[in-house]
């Protein structure tokens, strides 16, 4: 009998089926989703195979079947924790707000898999944008492993970058299939070289690099800054804009886009010199570029700048940058005036709603201004140089 190796992967969202799912599932894996959402498991169990549909400018849609794949109710803590003994890798691709909420029933299974298996390393993929991740989820399961648990021997911590964009499926495509998803055709995954306890898996598309945090850093503060500047600016420009690629048709946007992820980059190369060459950001930025104008894809201004509480945090595409130049003695003024586009930002969906978080925002933060929204959103309130310079900044206006 051939053993098939195996990935656990936390998430079936468009993340975890588009991105990591599909490139375990390519490579040879079986793939293995842990999500809440009953009927999308149900399904899963069902068929054991779904549709990614890649969307390409002035291209028909290319369909590929991703199969090998079955599904587990989160809610079942017992059978994932009885997976999570008997994988090969595991990743997660759950999202800032839910990740917490799963590190309680990992460390269970990393305990009873130490109880099985001994000295079997695991390594976790973790696949959440979000800055110091690995040492986020470090710190979370040790505080709930017994003190003996040789966490640094058996546990691998990959951070990893992910540039793959991903649109919000109507409810009408739902309505067709549950399990089809929708992306673009770029595929790299790029991971923590030094994270992995054991070999690192020979997967199509997956780029391992020495400096990971240049990478989450350049994904945050070119992509993401660029993507939500398209969003945020769109919308300023015309609040019944749809579409990210009708912003993008704008040339006044699409300049002040291009110009804040180039003081980005320029702040990054003076950042990572080893790391992230200029020309190669810039590159990077033209590339970016052509790809956020993919009219196939339908990505939306509300899905790109939705959330405001967590993208306009300290550590995210829009203040991140900014505290980076700002060290780095680079100029930001244009990512500065993206800020405050995104303060005034109200999407709605298809159904007419803005997203629930951000009615909450401008329901108890904005009405208290600036100042408040800089403190308490922002979290800029620390006495560092680079803090006080930025707040400083933000507070004279344009």
């Amino acid at each position: 009998m051939i053993y098939k190796k195996k990935l656990l992967q936390f998430g079936a969202g468009n993340i975890g089926r588009s991105f990591i799912g599909q490139l375990f599932s390519r490579s040879g894996y079986e793939v293995v989703f842990i999500d809440i959402n009953k009927e999308l498991v149900k399904e899963l169990n069902k068929k054991r195979a779904y549709k990614l549909v890649i969307k390409r400018n002035e291209f028909p849609d290319e369909i590929i079947l991703i199969d090998n794949v079955r599904a587990i109710d989160g809610y079942d803590k017992e059978a994932v924790i009885r997976e999570i003994v008997d994988t090969d890798i595991l990743a997660t691709a759950v999202g800032k707000y839910t990740l917490p909420q799963i590190v309680s029933v990992i460390a269970q299974g990393l305990q009873l898999r130490e109880e099985k298996r001994g000295k079997n390393p695991l390594d976790i993929i973790i696949a959440e944008n979000f800055r110091n991740v690995a040492d986020y989820l470090r710190k979370e399961l040790k505080s709930l492993l017994p003190l003996e648990y040789p966490f640094e021997g058996l546990v691998g911590l990959i951070e990893s970058s992910i540039g793959k964009m991903v649109p919000l499926m109507k409810e009408e495509d739902k309505k067709k299939d549950l399990l089809w998803v929708f992306a673009e055709p770029y595929n790299t995954l790029i991971v923590d070289k030094k994270g992995f306890k054991n070999p690192i898996p020979q997967i199509r598309d997956l780029w391992a690099v020495e400096n990971i945090k240049a990478y989450v850093d350049r994904k945050l503060f070119i992509h993401n800054l660029g993507h939500s500047s398209a969003a945020y600016l769109g919308y300023q420009y015309n609040s019944k804009m749809t579409f990210i690629y009708e912003a993008l048709e704008v040339p006044e946007i699409y300049k002040i886009v291009r110009e804040g992820m180039k003081q980005s980059a320029v702040a990054l190369n003076e950042a990572y010199p080893k790391d992230l060459a200029l020309p190669d950001l810039q590159n990077h930025i033209d590339d970016l570029l052509f790809r956020f104008q993919n009219k196939s894809l339908e990505d939306t201004i509300f899905r790109v700048g939705r959330d405001l509480y967590r993208k306009l945090d300290k550590n995210e595409r829009l203040i991140g940058p900014m505290l980076l130049a700002q060290r780095q003695g680079t100029p930001y003024n244009k990512i500065k005036g993206t800020f405050y586009a995104a303060l005034d930002f109200k999407a709605k969906d298809q159904k007419g709603e803005m997203y629930p978080l951000d009615k909450i925002f401008f329901q108890r933060e904005y009405p208290r201004g600036l100042k408040h929204i800089l403190k308490s959103v922002c979290h800029l309130f620390s006495h560092q140089d680079e803090e006080v310079k930025v707040r400083e900044e933000i507070e004279k206006g344009i």
